[in-house]
C-alpha cells in the first residue's frame, strides 16, 4: 500500500511539472518580456548583496592583486564594525535627523497625494481635470539639482525674493536665514518633497478611484448623500487597501531620506540637522574610503527597514486589512 501510494504521489508530481512547463511554453512571450526586468534585478539588486561581507571585515581593497580577492584576504572582524557604528558619537545625531525628516514626511507628505487625488476626483469638467493633472505632475520631472538651485535663489540672503519679502514683513535683520539655520532644515526638505512629488503621487490613488463602482454613488445620491458623505463613505473605503499598502512601503523606507536631496541642501552651517544615514554612508565610503563602516551602516538600514515592513504588514492584518502580502 505504501508503494502504491508512493507511485500515485510521484505520478501527480510529474503531472504538475508537465502542466507547469506546458503553461510556460504557452505563455513564452510573456516570460521573454519578463527577462529584462529579471536580469536587471539580479545584476543590480541581488549580486551586490555579496558585498555585505565587507561589513564583517576590516576591508582593504588593495590587500590582494584583484578586487575579488580582497574579499577573502581582508581580516574578519565579526560585528566589530556594527558595534563601532552603533556606539559612535554621531549615531544618535544620525538617528534623530533621519527619524525627524521621515516622521514629518509621514505626517505632512504622505496624506498630501491622497487629499489631492480626492480633490481631483471631484472635478466634473474632464478637460479642466486633465489640464490640472498635467500641471501637478510637472514638478516630479524637474531635477533635484534645479529644485535645490531654485530654493537657494529664493531664500538667498543677498537677493532672494522670499527672503526680501520676509524682511519687509519682519524688519531688516529679523528675517531668518532658512538655508543656514539647522532648525528650519527639516521643514525645508519636507516642503520641497511636498511640492515636487505630491502631484505625481496621486497617480496610484486616482487609478484606485477609477475602479470604484459608479452605481454606489448613484445609490447613495438617491438616499440623499452629499459630496462629503460620498467621499467619506464610498471613496475613502474604496482606496483604503491602496492607502494601507502605500503606508507599509513608506514605513519601510523610514531610514531612507534620499541621499541626493539631502546632499544638495547640506552645508557647513546646517550640518547638525542635515547629516543623515544616507550622507553618512557616502562620506564614510566614498570620501574617507572606510568601506567596512559604510557597509555596516547600509546593512543596519536594510535590517531595520525589513523589520519595519514586517511589523507594519502584521499590524495591518491585525486591523483587518489585506496587507502587502
Amino acid at each position: 500500500m505504501v508503494n502504491q501510494t508512493g507511485k500515485v504521489v510521484a505520478l501527480k508530481s510529474k503531472n504538475k511539472n508537465e502542466s507547469f512547463w506546458h503553461f510556460v511554453l504557452n505563455h513564452k512571450w510573456l516570460y521573454i518580456l519578463l527577462l529584462p526586468g529579471l536580469i536587471y534585478m539580479i545584476v543590480f539588486n541581488y549580486i551586490p548583496m555579496l558585498g555585505i561581507i565587507i561589513a564583517f571585515e576590516d576591508f582593504r581593497p588593495f590587500s590582494s592583486d584583484s578586487a575579488l580577492g580582497a574579499y577573502f584576504t581582508s581580516q574578519w572582524v565579526g560585528f566589530a564594525n556594527f558595534r563601532k557604528f552603533l556606539t559612535g558619537f554621531d549615531f544618535l545625531m544620525l538617528l534623530k535627523n533621519t527619524l525627524s525628516i521621515s516622521i514629518l514626511s509621514l505626517i505632512f507628505y504622505f496624506p498630501a497625494p491622497i487629499l489631492l487625488a480626492l480633490l481631483l476626483n471631484e472635478i466634473r469638467c474632464q478637460k479642466y481635470k486633465r489640464v490640472t493633472q498635467t500641471l501637478v505632475y510637472i514638478p516630479h520631472f524637474i531635477s533635484l539639482v534645479i529644485v535645490a538651485t531654485l530654493t537657494q535663489q529664493l531664500f538667498s540672503t543677498t537677493d532672494g525674493i522670499i527672503y526680501k519679502l520676509m524682511e519687509s514683513l519682519l524688519g531688516r535683520g529679523n528675517a531668518p536665514d532658512i538655508l543656514a539655520s539647522p532648525k528650519y532644515f527639516y521643514g525645508l526638505i519636507v516642503g520641497q518633497n511636498i511640492w515636487k512629488e505630491t502631484g505625481y503621487g496621486t497617480i496610484v490613488f486616482l487609478a484606485a478611484l477609477a475602479g470604484v463602482d459608479m452605481e454606489l454613488y448613484e445609490a447613495a445620491r438617491i438616499d440623499g448623500a452629499g459630496r462629503w458623505r460620498l467621499m467619506w463613505h464610498i471613496t475613502l473605503p474604496a482606496i483604503r487597501g491602496t492607502i494601507v499598502i502605500m503606508l507599509i512601503l513608506k514605513v519601510g523606507s523610514v531610514l531612507n531620506t534620499g541621499y541626493e536631496h539631502i546632499f544638495l541642501m547640506q552645508n557647513a552651517l546646517n550640518y547638525s540637522a542635515s547629516e543623515v544615514f544616507d550622507t553618512y554612508i557616502y562620506n564614510k565610503g566614498i570620501k574617507l574610503a572606510q568601506y567596512s563602516m559604510a557597509t555596516a551602516a547600509g546593512v543596519f538600514k536594510s535590517v531595520v527597514s525589513l523589520i519595519l515592513v514586517l511589523a507594519a504588514n502584521k499590524i495591518a492584518k491585525l486591523c483587518g486589512e489585506s496587507g502587502f502580502y
